[in-house]
């Protein structure tokens, strides 16, 4: 690492903010972080146009809309480079989260501050200069504004004191890395929502950390959240 590196995270989201019994059941974000943001440009541009040459009409690379054999294809593409990044999730039971922290403007920026919180907090030194934080589009379009001020309040007050950082929210068509995210995250989402772990195996030996956030409601009156890393064991923080 060279003195003066950024650090970059990209952060994507599964699952929906509608809280009623048709939501979907687990709402997750997941980040990738990186000093090296480039590392699958070239070789998912050249899978997409070769794509195009053999007949297809993509514009780019989304898990969830692209078929099976095009996930393939991306995954066999994302694999090979993961030991350059680090994948972290959080995971939230949506029928668990209080009814105050269900609001738009309180449980997004709640659980983004916390994800990447904790990322910085295992990764970040004195050799980097700044953290970048790239988010999807905002899903939250008629009170997008409101949203993206309440995560800037979060980031500011969960980050480590002097951490420089600038977070851009951009339609992931635009950035590759941002589309890997996606990928990473609909594996993180399946293996929740549907119980599917196929997907999840491909990417699993990335993933540093995943955290369940209320598990369980109250505990003597208290909020609990149950905190999991894959890699030790849980442990429980009062929110």
């Amino acid at each position: 690492m060279r003195p003066g590196s950024r650090l970059y995270t990209f952060i994507d989201e599964g699952g929906n903010l509608d809280f009623s019994p048709t939501g979907t059941r687990y709402f997750t974000l997941t980040s990738v972080t990186t000093e090296h943001p480039l590392a699958w440009s070239a070789k998912l541009t050249e899978l997409k146009y070769e794509m195009i040459d053999q007949g297809s009409n993509i514009e780019y690379f989304h898990a969830s809309e692209d078929s099976q054999a095009v996930r393939d294809r991306v995954f066999a593409v994302i694999s090979p480079l993961l030991d350059l990044v680090r994948i972290d999730c959080v995971v939230v039971e949506k029928a668990r989260t209080p009814p105050a922290a269900r609001h738009d403007e309180e449980f997004y920026p709640k659980v983004l501050g916390r994800l990447v919180h904790y990322v910085v907090s295992e990764v970040w030194n004195d050799a980097y200069s700044e953290l970048v934080v790239f988010t999807d589009a905002l899903p939250i379009a008629r009170k997008r504004r409101a949203v993206e001020k309440a995560v800037k309040t979060a980031l500011a007050t969960s980050l480590p004191a002097g951490v420089r950082y600038r977070i851009m929210h951009h339609a992931s068509k635009s950035s590759v890395e941002l589309q890997v995210a996606d990928y990473c995250n609909w594996a993180v989402f399946r293996r929740w929502e549907r119980n599917d772990a196929r997907s999840y195996e491909l990417i699993s030996g990335a993933v540093k950390s995943e955290f369940v956030v209320f598990e369980k409601a109250v505990r003597d009156g208290v909020q609990i959240a149950f905190k999991y890393d894959i890699h030790g064991p849980g442990r429980e923080e009062r929110l």
